[in-house]
């Protein structure tokens, strides 16, 4: 037994590699198969050496563009969150209900609002208060400023008065009674004078005593020193008492004027800065009543109606590309943003598909263009529609994401009512450029720029030389030669681009000059479809293609890290990227702008 179970082992051992090798030889064949099988489903194309040929052939050729995209409603309403800063949801209409005008759509938190509003209405109390308090102390300013004018008017008028009065009365009066003081006494003096004179004779004759002659002498004496006053106490008033009262007297008119001018003007003051307050209450008053008005109109927002009759869409569910392809839906719970979008409301059955309209292919697709439809979800049915939009201006998302991709919005209007179709299906969109029934046609590999013309290399003998033909438009495969090849001629579709490479070089010289037997405007006008295809590869190979020894530059891994991703990896990607904040987001930017210039600089 022993014996026999080691003869098995050793056959076993023999047949293995024999078996690989049939394995081997059987692969080998369906390879060969299959290569064999390739090449009679192309029986136009060849191998001669080693350049693959295509023999020109006449079919029909159709000119198309197609991009995905997905279905929307061609006429909806956006409903919004209006609420400012970020809010959650707490009650939301579950999505592809039918609702009828006037029905609760979203519910919003709203209990920071209400606080909110609480203090807002004490805020507008005290306002109110204030406003009232400054309106009536506006009225007792008001009232003050007119006494105290009035009673400076009063003064200045008493002054006046007075004035005139002593001017026209006191002065004239004391100055007759100085007069009249003056003439009476001198009147005693002349009389006792007199009758000192007499005293005197009687006194000689011994008729009256000695005393009594001293007693007139005294009286005489005393008449004149009272003459002497009377005149002094003119010469006082004349000189000194007239003067200084008529001086006080026109001073204190003077004041009172000056005092009625103070007063009138601290009066005004007062009355504008009472005014002024006034205002200034009334004007916070105003601004509070007109918070607390809103904060009334944002507790209203944050119940979301529904303005018309239609089918509920999440507009999470009907962004399904771009920039927030990876958003996440909408549910209760879910925190929102000011002016982000909740809910499309399609208001007719009417759809249309958005597309994204490469750059490169602009120029070909014009709005009136057909365009045939086909949906994911609808295996197998196509729908027809029509170019209708075209945005001026590339999407800003994507060239965020990508600033060497460049694509534009494209609306494409869907014949018919789309009874089958919902927003948010993904979708294909064909549009057609020009059908051809029966054209020479080439794959557009086989088309080779020298000199800024068209040149393929055409058979002849056991090798090619080049040819310049005229090109119409391509649909990214074959190309339509309009003039330059007959059916049945062999063309090469490798052609060497160091010929090319060379020949730019030399046409460098001759920048300008147009083809021999065309115009400049004629070539020109000549569609450019294959430098599209053709030169477009060529150039981003090269431009791509890392020199001996050279690290590839920081855009190029990335472009080329992003190309390699998965659709979960760029989906976390977004996600990654709608979390940053603003800050970040900007210093992105700026490093992407530095490594731009710094590339521009060692480029120059």
């Amino acid at each position: 037994m022993m014996e026999s179970s080691g003869s098995i082992t050793g056959k076993r051992r023999f047949l293995r590699p024999k078996f690989l090798a049939l394995i081997g030889a059987i692969v080998i064949l369906l390879i060969g198969a299959a290569v064999v099988a390739f090449n009679h489903s192309n029986s136009k194309m060849a191998v001669t050496g080693e350049a693959s040929t295509f023999a020109v052939e006449k079919r029909p050729l159709t000119i198309s563009v197609t991009e995905s995209g997905t279905i929307q409603a061609r006429e909806q309403i956006i409903l919004k969150c209006e609420v400012e800063g970020k809010t959650t949801i707490l009650t939301l209409v579950e999505e592809g209900t039918r609702v009828k005008k006037g029905d609760l759509l979203v519910e919003l938190d709203a209990s920071t609002l209400l606080d909110a509003k609480v203090d807002q209405q004490i805020r507008v109390q005290n306002a109110e208060a204030s406003f009232v308090g400054a309106r009536e102390n506006l009225a007792v300013v008001e009232n003050q400023a007119k006494s105290d004018v009035d009673q400076a008017k009063l003064t200045l008028d008493f002054a006046k008065q007075d004035l005139k009065k002593y001017v026209e009365g006191e002065s004239l009066n004391q100055r007759k009674e100085m007069e009249s003081q003056i003439t009476l006494a001198k009147e005693e003096l002349q009389t006792a004078e007199e009758k000192l004179n007499w005293s005197k004779k009687l006194y000689e004759k011994q008729y009256i005593s000695q005393t009594e002659l001293q007693i007139d002498e005294l009286s005489a004496h005393k008449n004149k020193l009272n003459v002497e006053l009377a005149e002094n106490n003119l010469r006082l008033l004349e000189e000194f008492t007239h003067p200084r009262n008529l001086a006080k007297l026109e001073s204190d008119v003077n004041q009172a004027d000056m005092a009625l001018e103070r007063t009138s003007r601290k009066a005004k003051a007062n009355v504008v800065q009472a005014e002024a307050d006034l205002k200034a209450k009334e004007s916070e008053f105003e601004r509070q009543k007109d918070k607390l008005k809103k904060n009334e109109e944002q507790i209203a927002k944050t119940k979301i109606y529904a303005p018309a009759d239609g089918l509920v869409i999440y507009a999470t569910s009907a962004k399904t590309q771009g920039f927030r392809g990876s958003q996440e839906p909408l549910t209760e719970g879910s925190t929102v943003n000011e002016q982000q979008e909740l809910i499309y409301l399609p208001t007719a059955s009417a759809v249309k598909a958005v597309v994204k309209v490469h750059e490169t292919s602009l120029q070909k697709v014009k709005a009136g263009l057909p365009v045939k439809v086909t949906v994911d979800a609808l295996p197998g049915k196509t729908f027809t529609g029509r170019v209708e939009k075209i945005a001026p201006l590339p999407d800003a998302q994507m060239m965020w994401m990508n600033p060497d991709l460049k694509v534009y919005n494209t609306e494409v209007y869907l014949d018919g009512e789309g009874d089958y179709l919902r927003t948010g299906m993904s979708c294909k969109a064909e549009i057609i450029i020009e059908k051809y029934e029966d054209v020479i046609q080439i794959p557009v590999q086989a088309v080779l720029r020298i000199k800024g013309e068209p040149t393929v290399y055409v058979q002849k003998g056991g090798g090619f030389e080049p040819r310049k033909v005229k090109i119409g438009m391509d649909n990214n495969s074959r190309v339509r030669i309009i003039e330059g090849l007959q059916v049945g001629e062999v063309v090469m579709l490798t052609p060497p681009l160091a010929s090319a490479a060379v020949e730019q070089q030399s046409a460098d010289v001759n920048v300008g000059k147009a083809p021999s037997g065309e115009s400049a405007g004629e070539q020109k006008a000549q569609p450019s479809a294959t430098e599209n295809v053709k030169e477009a590869e060529t150039k981003k190979a090269e431009e791509e293609r890392p020199k001996a020894g050279a690290e590839p530059s920081p855009e190029q891994k990335m472009r080329k890290r992003f190309e390699n991703m998965s659709e979960e990896e760029k989906a976390k990607m977004r996600e990654k990227f709608e979390n940053m904040s603003d800050e970040e987001k900007a210093e992105m930017r700026k490093r992407g702008m530095g490594r731009r210039q710094k590339q521009a600089g060692e480029g120059e």
